[in-house]
């Protein structure tokens, strides 16, 4: 389940982006209920992206700020406690990480999902049944 995370260049310390995939990582699995899943840790994979200044927007003026995007199936996200709970989690995250200089209106949160079956794991298209039985071994 890819995880995208894109800022603006300066709007993190040097290196910080580890740190915050991990724990943007953690937080995903904790409000799933899967911390320490066998199954479904490796399958959580991750891409930083940074933006230089001037490439980044809102209401189509410069803005510098922090992305944070899921792709997952259908089933992940969907309770609306886990969407609210998870969205301030990684805000703060990314507030905290930026040592305070991007406010929490300068992150942002979603969620993609796959269409039932175009999901993969080790190169086999599985269904949302499928990938939770074997979420469910993990």
């Amino acid at each position: 389940m890819p995880l995208t995370f894109t800022f603006t260049e300066d709007a993190l310390p040097q290196g910080a982006e580890q740190q915050v995939v991990a724990k943007l990582t953690d937080a995903m699995l904790k409000w799933h209920g899967l911390t320490g899943n066998k199954v479904m840790i490796p399958t959580i994979t991750g891409q930083v992206h940074v933006m230089p200044k001037g490439r980044t927007f809102t209401g189509g003026k410069e803005l510098s700020g922090a992305w944070v995007e899921w792709k997952t199936p259908s089933f992940a996200f969907a309770t609306r406690e886990i969407q609210i709970g998870y969205a301030e989690e990684a805000t703060n995250i990314v507030h905290e990480a930026s040592g305070g200089k991007l406010q929490k209106n300068q992150i942002w949160f979603n969620v993609v999902h796959a269409v039932d079956g175009a999901w993969s794991i080790d190169g086999k298209a599985m269904t949302n049944a499928e990938l939770g039985d074997a979420i469910s071994k993990g």
